[in-house]
């Protein structure tokens, strides 16, 4: 008898066979943890753990230090906006894939402002609200290692230490409270505009 191959399966190969994809992603808070790793120096990540049915559970990887720039002698912290909404139905849970998304045109539409990150405060920061989260989205780039996650959730813009400039691939956190209010994190490296 043929095994059935399941949506998990399916999106694993797909991730490996085909060009990164930008994507949003909701689901429902499952855990939050600092990175986990040997050296002190490698520590830059919260990992958010997202229930993301059919998928299965889906790590979103979230910078709080920029490696790069810090071992490049800039500034390696990460320059935080978080634009406080309201919602009266949680999004439906899901994957899909995006043409992208552009801070500018945030940026355009409502009064955004950037305040710098140490490593720690910005874990705390994350790690607290979505405890309190009952549902959370999304934007960056999927892949498939041990596990499946989204990961580029910042600004994609050249920064001090990447001259790369990717446009309209820049992620984002947005988490949903249960009092019904949301807030929406924008997070951008030294450099990026």
């Amino acid at each position: 008898m043929a095994r059935r191959t399941d949506a998990r399966s399916f999106l694993f190969e797909k991730i490996r066979t085909s060009p990164s994809k930008f994507v949003h992603v909701t689901g429902i808070p499952y855990a939050i943890e600092a990175e986990q790793a040997a050296e002190a120096a490698k520590l830059d990540h919260v990992w958010l753990t997202l229930e993301v049915p059919p998928f299965g559970r889906l790590r979103a990887a979230i910078n709080t230090l920029s490696r790069l720039n810090r071992d490049a002698g800039f500034d390696g912290r990460v320059r935080v906006a978080i634009v406080a909404g309201t919602w009266s139905e949680k999004p439906p849970t899901g994957l899909v894939e995006e043409q992208g998304q552009d801070y500018a045109l945030i940026e355009g539409t409502v009064p955004v402002s950037y305040e710098a990150y140490d490593h720690d405060a910005l874990a705390e920061l994350l790690i607290s609200r979505a405890k309190l989260a009952v549902r959370a989205e999304v934007w960056g780039e999927l892949y498939a290692k041990d596990h499946l996650g989204v990961h580029q959730i910042h600004s994609r813009r050249a920064s001090c230490a990447v001259p790369m400039d990717l446009k309209n691939r820049d992620g984002a956190l947005k988490l949903y409270y249960g009092n019904n209010t949301a807030e929406l994190f924008l997070f951008k490296f030294c450099g990026q505009p």
